[in-house]
């Protein structure tokens, strides 16, 4: 055991006077959404306040370790611009940051917990699944009330022991959260919850409490799951005689009204909705909604602007369902407010999929999809006909808005393509000055020209952009080769 000089130096590194929160993930795999809505109130909670927010790394439970999971918490972060002001990777005045490496501390503090009579070691042999079920009878716990020398004997000749935290038999425990107000418990239906494990590791539920403690942290934000281990929390900030920080517990994201989303049953991750062709910045914003509500109507917000705004009040009690098609809604927003470069640039690669001729600029077939995109995956379908013609049936000239037969497209085709040959340039205002001055002389309305030249250049009734922009982008030589086979069809 320490002296307390040791216990007031930790204090003494505290650092005080700020608003101070913590992200702190399990290394586990990916970043479910859940976990990144957790994120970014914690986030938003720091960053509104003019406050710090950290980033640790919770990797006691060893056994559900993945490798390469702590890049993807880093990489997840990046992405999302969720700069954290200490962590594993930037240092910081409570640093290590990784639990693993704050190893020996757990130790001290549970050993100071008996010396004040709120902990004991239990020698009693138990799984960890009856553990972690909660399968533990306090009342029939012969180590409860075992004397403290008998207890220091056994533990000084070497033989295996947790240390239990020391619920009260009588009385209630009442702790406040941001959310949900006052609770009160019955300290009976609290269990002596494992603090330390055998090999030494604290449990999650002691290892936080001590950790968020010497950080300093001012507000804990996390699942409202925790809601029940609050108790116990409480019980262990009194033990110590330290303040209890600001609770702020969120309710779940499901999937629909019965069922929690869930990586096992198909729901994406923030990685998976990239994939999907969803923007990062859309995402964050309708994730933050996801159980947070901004006074007024407005819904889309810039994460500068969620910081300015973000208050928690707006947190909900009520679980929040996650909505793909609302969040489609939220992409395709922010997909027509990019510029025309940033649009281009994102598009490109899924562009490219599906069009891999060189000569076809992207960032002009982007022009055609910027107002037409929801997700960027649909992309490559849109775009199928710029490589290669499609086989297509000469129905698809008929069109009854345009006022277009097959008779009519044939006859409009035949003046359209010796008009194009004679173009002095390739751009669209000669291409459309073209087309209107036949539909002109003809006496008809553009349409009726254009129809049988779009079809005749893509193929398809549903293009992005119109016959002018196809024409220009598939190049005067492509485009001509084109009409004549739609040409030749009609014939």
């Amino acid at each position: 055991m320490k002296d307390i000089s040791w216990f007031n130096d930790m204090e003494a590194r505290i650092p005080a006077g700020e608003v101070r929160t913590r992200f702190a993930p399990s290394p586990t795999g990916y970043m479910h959404v859940g976990n990144l809505r957790t994120a970014l109130y914690t986030y938003l909670i720091a960053r509104h306040a003019k406050g710090k927010f950290i980033l640790r790394i919770e990797d006691t439970d060893q056994g559900r370790l993945v490798e390469g999971a702590v890049d993807v918490i880093y990489k997840t972060m990046a992405e999302c611009h969720l700069e954290h002001d200490e962590g594993p990777d930037v240092g910081g005045p409570v640093a290590p940051y990784v639990q693993t490496e704050r190893r020996p501390l757990y130790r001290e503090y549970a050993e100071l917990l008996i010396e004040r009579g709120h902990a004991y070691r239990c020698f009693c042999e138990k799984t960890e699944s009856e553990e972690d079920s909660g399968e533990f009878d306090r009342p029939d716990d012969p180590c409860r009330d075992m004397a403290r020398e008998e207890s220091d004997r056994r533990a000084a000749a070497g033989e295996p022991y947790v240390i239990r935290q020391r619920i009260p038999h009588e009385g209630t425990t009442t702790f406040h959260d941001e959310i949900f107000g006052d609770i009160t418990v019955e300290n009976s239906s609290l269990d002596d919850q494992v603090l330390l494990k055998r090999d030494g590791l604290p449990t999650y539920n002691f290892a936080n409490v001590v950790d968020d403690h010497l950080m300093g942290i001012t507000h804990v934000v996390r699942g409202s799951e925790y809601l029940s281990s609050a108790p116990k929390y409480n019980l262990l900030y009194e033990g110590f005689g330290w303040p209890i920080p600001k609770y702020v517990h969120c309710s779940p994201v499901m999937r629909d009204q019965h069922n929690k989303m869930s990586k096992r049953h198909g729901d994406p991750s923030y990685e998976d909705l990239i994939a999907q062709g969803f923007l990062t910045d859309a995402v964050i914003n309708y994730v933050t909604l996801l159980g947070w509500s901004p006074r007024g109507e407005r819904e889309i917000f810039s994460l500068d602007e969620l910081r300015e705004i973000f208050d928690i009040s707006g947190i909900s009690k009520s679980p929040a369902i996650f909505d793909i098609e609302k969040l489609r809604y939220f992409n395709a927003e922010y997909i027509r407010a990019m510029s025309p470069e940033d649009f281009a640039k994102a598009a490109e690669p899924y562009i490219r999929q599906a069009v891999k001729n060189p000569a076809c600029d992207a960032a002009a077939i982007a022009a055609l999809l910027q107002q037409r995109t929801e997700v960027l995956t649909e992309i490559p379908e849109k775009l199928d006909f710029f490589d290669a013609l499609p086989e297509y049936d000469t129905e698809l000239f008929v069109h009854k808005k345009s006022k277009s037969d097959l008779v009519s497209s044939k006859a409009m085709l035949e003046k359209v393509i010796p008009a194009l040959e004679a173009l002095p340039g390739w751009n669209d205002e000669g291409i459309l000055s073209t087309m209107t001055a036949i539909a002109e002389a003809e006496g008809v309305k553009n349409a009726k020209v254009m129809w049988p030249v779009r079809i005749a250049a893509a193929g398809k009734a549903v293009t992005p952009g119109g016959a002018v922009e196809i024409c220009r982008i598939l190049g005067r030589d492509e485009c001509l080769r084109r009409l004549k086979i739609g040409l030749e069809k009609l014939n």
